[in-house]
């Protein structure tokens, strides 16, 4: 698998929510070869401090050589990325990790919750770039309808049908969980190919209900990471059946089947 290392161009910044924003990046070569559910380690400062790297999902690719990542303000290295303008310059690794496999059997349903969401855009494209795309679902679902009205349209705007979504507060559709509308929408006497990202409960509760259908279920996971190539052994997880084997979720994934993991 071919890894970049190169100096990205800030083409645009978008401030979609209060904390939440979207660096359009110009990094031709990662773009050229980039698929949906790898991500890049960005470094935010050309010091030292902070000192790492960070883990950021490839939220979109275009063919004029760019890329897109999604993100919320919360700490020093995510404050900094927020604070760039265009024109200014960014050290990205990358592509990195395994992507998700899109030759899943079934219907197709992508669920994202929060920042979980970034992957599932770029997946979701491709989807519908197949010469016969499969039926389509997708649910996404955030804590108000600011973090979530933005992105929710560009699916819309890119030929999703089939959107339904869920807000903690109930600002913008169903009041309650992401997880609601799976068990509200999709038959269980379908077959089903589940792809989903957000938070551990989230995809946890997700990976069950797929298991209890015999639903084909791909889980993106989101660890803290140091290096993005397994050197640092930061980003290690248990694997299914809790024998003192351990996942790289950089090197390994950071898309596995659900079955794979230890679900704690």
């Amino acid at each position: 698998m071919t890894q970049y290392q190169t100096l990205a161009e800030v083409v645009k910044k978008e401030q979609i929510a209060a904390d939440i924003f979207r660096l359009t990046l110009r990094a031709p070569e990662i773009a050229g070869c980039a698929r949906p559910g790898q991500f890049v380690m960005v470094r935010a400062m050309a010091g030292i401090d902070p000192l790492l790297r960070r883990p950021f999902s490839i939220h979109q690719v275009s063919s004029e050589g760019n890329i897109q990542i999604l993100f919320k303000r919360l700490g020093k290295g995510t404050t900094l990325l927020a604070r760039l303008e265009a024109g200014e310059q960014l050290d990205l690794v990358g592509p990195l990790g395994n992507g998700f496999d899109l030759n899943g059997p079934g219907k197709v349903c992508l669920v994202g919750g929060g920042m979980g969401i970034a992957p599932l855009y770029f997946l979701a494209r491709e989807f519908l770039r197949q010469s016969i795309p499969p039926r389509l679902t997708v649910m996404l679902g955030a804590r108000t309808r600011e973090e979530l009205v933005t992105v929710a349209n560009d699916f819309k705007d890119l030929g999703v049908n089939d959107l339904s979504l869920a807000t903690d507060d109930g600002t913008l559709g169903h009041h309650g969980l992401v997880l609601d509308l799976m068990g509200r929408q999709m038959a269980r006497e379908d077959q089903w190919s589940v792809y989903t990202c957000g938070p551990h409960p989230m995809m946890k509760a997700v990976a069950e209900m797929a298991r209890q259908n015999e639903w084909l279920c791909s889980v993106s996971l989101e660890t803290m990471m140091a290096c993005g190539i397994s050197a640092c052994l930061g980003c290690a997880i248990p694997r299914a059946g809790l024998n003192g084997n351990y996942l790289h979720v950089c090197k390994d994934g950071p898309v596995f089947d659900a079955g794979e993991v230890a679900w704690l």
